[in-house]
């Protein structure tokens, strides 16, 4: 009875911890979706090279979320065009700094602590990132089926000429065709017109050059309706898309935390060399946020853990949970994640004896 009540207690901090990360992250994606041109996605995080990755980390780094609160941000910048090595690069820094995390790392391990800190997880980001695009990873959703537009074209969602990924739910069946959107309010506009949308879809336009929409069909929505839009997006979809995965991480977060306590083990068995696996290990499996993370390590190493074994949980600790597992899995296949964790322990682990050097 006391472990279920100590997994009980568990979850409900990982609830209230995480739930205005995940609220902010969740509105993010909505105001991405819906707000921001997918041309401006494209050009920044779309292309080839380091600047892509530099702009998704220094992103990452200033966003004020967590690493369950930048999922969701993360996918919707995938749909509106980012390369997967701007999401994984994304991925990697947002949840590790915030400005709350940096502060309080400050006054608890000090500049050189906080300082290599920081930089670390914007070289690990890129790093990520370049591997990431190298390797060609691709989500799930690319393989699928193809589109209203026939042939090889990719989905296209003939309001507004949005490229769209088959696993959304925003679809409708029309002339014996499965017609995908990007939005709601794109849904709506082909329920009041569908004759002159479809006609677009399977006009020679739409053949030649890719897109089911001329620029004198898109779909011009008020502002109102953007709002509503975005919050439909943020609060019914994602959630849909991804809440089954982040409930099921934070609970086998809140079992990990209950069955095996970290600091129990640390004060009385470890020490030296093994302190590094056991930290990596830790941080893998039990997320703990990043600003969170601070005095967790400052009371570790206050109990003899080695200064690289702290800098090794402080960094792997944010950015993987159960949640990140899941859903990466989910959308990007098992090499992705396999590719994902090793990289990240490796250059984690690496980072962790520069700093004692």
């Amino acid at each position: 009875m006391s472990v279920i009540l100590s997994i009980l207690s568990n979850l409900l901090h990982y609830t209230v911890e995480v739930l205005p990360s995940l609220t902010a992250g969740f509105l993010i994606s909505g105001i991405v979706h819906e707000f921001i041109p997918t041309g401006l996605i494209e050009k920044h995080m779309g292309g080839k090279g380091i600047k892509p990755l530099l702009y998704a980390t220094i992103a990452g780094t200033i966003l004020p979320i967590c690493c369950v609160g930048s999922l969701p941000v993360a996918l919707s910048l995938h749909k509106k065009g980012a390369r997967t090595g701007s999401v994984v690069a994304f991925l990697v820094a947002t949840p590790a700094t915030s400005i709350s995390a940096l502060l309080v790392s400050y006054s608890l391990l000090g500049l050189k602590f906080t300082l290599f800190l920081f930089s670390t997880v914007i070289v690990i980001g890129i790093i990520m990132g370049f591997l990431a695009d190298v390797f060609k990873f691709k989500p799930k959703s690319e393989t699928a089926p193809k589109s209203c537009c026939s042939g090889s074209r990719p989905n296209i969602d003939p309001v507004c000429g949005m490229v769209v990924a088959t696993d959304t739910d925003l679809k409708l069946d029309y002339n014996g065709q499965t017609i995908y959107f990007c939005s709601p309010h794109c849904v709506e506009a082909f329920k009041k017109s569908p004759e002159q949308y479809f006609a677009n879809c399977q006009s020679e336009t739409c053949h030649q050059n890719g897109t089911c929409c001329a620029e004198e069909s898109h779909h011009v929505s008020k502002f109102s309706e953007k709002i509503i839009s975005a919050l439909k997006f943020a609060f019914i979809e994602m959630p849909r898309d991804i809440g089954l995965e982040i409930i099921v991480g934070m609970l086998l977060a809140a079992v990990v935390a209950s069955i095996n306590p970290i600091g129990v083990i640390i004060q009385r068995y470890l020490s030296g060399f093994w302190a590094f696996p056991f930290s990596l290990l830790s941080g893998l499996l039990m997320y703990v946020c990043s600003t969170a993370t601070v005095p967790l390590v400052a009371a570790f190493l206050s109990h003899g853990l080695n200064p690289g074994a702290g800098m090794v949980f402080l960094i792997v600790g944010p950015v993987t949970s159960w949640g990140t597992i899941l859903v990466v899995r989910k959308h990007f296949g098992g090499k992705m994640l396999a590719f994902y964790l090793v990289s990240l322990s490796v250059l984690t682990l690496l980072a962790g004896i520069l700093f004692i050097i």
